[in-house]
Order: structure tokens, then sequence, then C-alpha cells
């Protein structure tokens, strides 16, 4: 499957900062972790980290599937409103959801302190009333925020025009927040204990065929021939899992991104908040490190990877008009414009843990808005699992939920 067309202002800025090789021999270890992206390269940290033997394999050259094409925001909230959730899974369910998405935010930040990059960058969030008729219900989900212990905050439409220089009918300012760079994110933990030739190392263009499971392990063909067997596999493949389960998870959207030209001067709104909105598909904005502006939204329905990426002229025009019409002041001139697709699910929640039919395998599936912290949590249960270690959050996600 595609996964993204046009050009991705993360793969432009930071080019391939690292190479892999490809596999060349046969394999024998405890874990695969298949797929590199984002959730591969989280999955394989935490269980390096605890003394896990794992070899990761990606069909592509690293970080040029769903992660370069990220925009890389970080919420705790996730695509359904926690209000709406509560109603559909049990209020302590659905805050539960909520705060392990704000709990993973947290974590990022530490892992990138201990790395020693600068791939975080913490944020306030802001969720802003796009219609009238949206006011009722965002106010809903302000007390359902609240009452669930967010540092939240509502804003009148005379308020947010006041505080941030746009139109709107209201907003709930969120204290928690932050983003990144997804792609280069990947890639440094990918480097984290990595030694090429020995055990724990990783390989990319290296497609994987054919997968056996049984009770005793998983042994996967490559696309050269060579084998390799292990203990557990992890699916890390984001949107192309549609290829190995059969049952109906997910659907597939195409968004699209475009990011503006650097800007002299660093004058964007207020604290440079994430922003976001309540219509359907939501239009989100954000800033970047060198100054510029990041906007995203006008989903389509994914169907055809072709009609998807003819769009991104026209995607790109309606994009900018909508960044026109809330800030001016910038005279907003795309200069980086790209598609991707993502996936949505029911309930908003990503599928963690292990899928019956496939012995010895466990999926980590962040989809929705904020599949990167979907991928913590992910790499969290998955390591518990595979140490033998119960983890309370697992019925949350299951495939059985």
């Amino acid at each position: 499957m595609t996964l993204k067309a046009g050009y991705p202002f993360w793969l432009v800025k930071d080019g391939l900062p690292f190479t892999f090789p490809k596999l060349d021999h046969d394999i024998d270890t405890d874990v695969v972790v298949m797929g590199a992206g984002i959730s591969g390269a989280l999955v394989r940290y935490y269980l390096i980290n605890a003394g896990v033997k794992c070899v990761t394999v990606d069909a592509r050259t690293i970080g040029l599937g769903s992660t370069s094409a990220s925009t890389s925001l970080l919420q705790y909230e996730i695509d359904v409103q926690l209000h709406k959730l509560s109603e559909m899974i049990g209020r302590d369910k659905a805050e539960r959801a909520y705060q392990l998405c704000s709990h993973a935010i947290d974590v990022l930040g530490e892992i990138v302190k201990k790395r020693g990059v600068d791939y975080f960058e913490k944020k306030k969030s802001l969720y802003y009333a796009a219609y009238k008729k949206d006011v009722d219900n965002l106010k809903k989900e302000y007390e359902a925020r609240k009452l669930a212990g967010f540092k939240v905050r509502y804003l009148e439409a005379d308020e947010l025009e006041k505080e941030f220089g746009f139109k709107g009918y209201g907003a709930i300012l969120s204290d928690q927040g932050a983003q990144t760079n997804a792609y280069m994110l990947a890639h440094c933990l990918l480097q984290h204990k990595h030694q090429k030739g020995k055990a724990n190392d990783i390989f990319d263009r290296t497609p994987i065929i054919d997968i056996k499971h049984s009770k005793n392990g998983v042994v996967l063909k490559t696309e050269n021939g060579y084998t390799i067997r292990c203990k557990k596999l992890v699916y890390a493949t984001g949107y192309e899992v549609v290829n190995y389960i059969d049952k109906k998870i997910v659907e597939l959207l195409s968004t699209y991104a475009v990011v503006s030209e650097q800007y002299n001067e660093r004058k964007f709104w207020k604290d440079d908040v994430l922003i976001w909105n309540t219509a359907d598909p939501y239009l989100y904005l954000r800033t970047t490190p060198d100054n510029r502006v990041l906007v995203g939204g006008r989903d389509e329905d994914f169907r055809d990877p072709v009609k998807r990426d003819k769009l991104i002229d026209k995607k790109t025009k309606q994009l900018t008009a909508d960044v026109d019409k809330m800030f001016p002041e910038l005279e907003f001139k795309p200069e980086f414009s790209w598609t991707g697709t993502f996936g949505t699910t029911k309930d908003g929640l990503p599928y963690i843990g292990p899928y019956d039919k496939l012995p010895n395998s466990y999926f980590a599936l962040g989809f929705g808005g904020n599949g990167i912290t979907f991928s913590l949590i992910a790499a969290e249960i998955i390591t518990d699992l595979i140490l033998g270690k119960e983890n309370k959050d697992l019925e949350l996600f299951s495939f059985e939920r």
C-alpha cells in the first residue's frame, strides 16, 4: 500500500539521517518487530531496555511510510470526544484512555530528554467550535475533561478572538499537549543500542512475503528467500495491517497537509498552541521550530491512491484558504504539500495486544489522530506481555472489545 505522496516536510528537511542493511542471512531471535516507523521504533526501544533479544525489519527504507507523513501533534485528546466515549464504553474506561494519552506525552518528553535530542516541544492545545451548533457539545466536553482532572479552561467566543486572534464560537484550552518530528524521533529511537551485525539489529528494504504462526513460534520468509524464526512477532505495520487481519477494525482515510514558507520573524498566534476544531473532518494547525506554519485536514475516504494523490493541488489551495481566513495577517504561502493515509476506529481507540487467530503475535496499531501517543501505550503494554506480566489496560484496546 502506498501510504503517502507529495513532499512531506520532514523528509525533505531531514533526508536520510541513518542507513540500515537489507537482511541477507537467516535469523533466529526471541522477538521480531515488523515495521520500523514510529510505532515499531517505540516498541523496539522498550523491548531493548527490558533486555529482550529482538530484531526489527521493515519493507521500505526506514521512515518512508506513514511516519514521514505524520504532522506529529501529541495530544491527550482522541478522535472521539471524552463525553461521547464515556457513553460508548463507560466513564472510567473513557477517562483511563484519555489519561493514558496524557501520560504518553509526558513519557515521550522524558525519552527525548534521555536520548539527548530536541524533537519535543511542550505546547498547550486549543480545541475550538467551528460552528455555532457545536457550542453545546463543546461545553459538555469541557465539563467531562474538567471532571476527569485535566487542566482546562473554557473560552467564550469573544475571549477566543481576543486571546488568539481568530473567530470561533468558543474553545477549550488545555495545558497538556506537545509536538514532535515523528520521522526523526523514530530514527533516533532506532539508534538506541543499535549495533550493526549484532543481536538487536535492524534491517530495512526487507519485505516479508510469508508468515506462519504456530503454538511454538513464528516463521517469516523474506522476499529474498531468507528465514526469520522467532518466539513472538510484533506487528507494527500501521495501516497496512489490513493485509493480516481478517476482521474489519479500521476505516482508511486520506488526510492532506501543507507547510508554509519560512517566516523571517516568529509572529504567529499566542504561545504557538496546537489548534484544532470540531469540524468533521477537523482542521488542525501547528508551528515548526524553524518558523513555519503547518496546516492539515480536508480528509477524504481512501479508495484509490491515484485519485487521492491527484487531489493534492486542490487540497493545498483549500487549506491555504483556511489559514488565510483564520489568520489573514500571516499571508500564508505554501511550500511543501503532501497526503497520507490514516485510519479511524469505531471508538477512536487503537488496537493493541494479541489476536487469537495468529498465535504468538502482538499488534501495535496506533490508529487515529494521535497515533504517536497510542504507539507509546502499545510499547508499554506489549513489553509487559512479552515479559509475562499482566497489564490492566490491555482489555481497553483489545480486538475483542
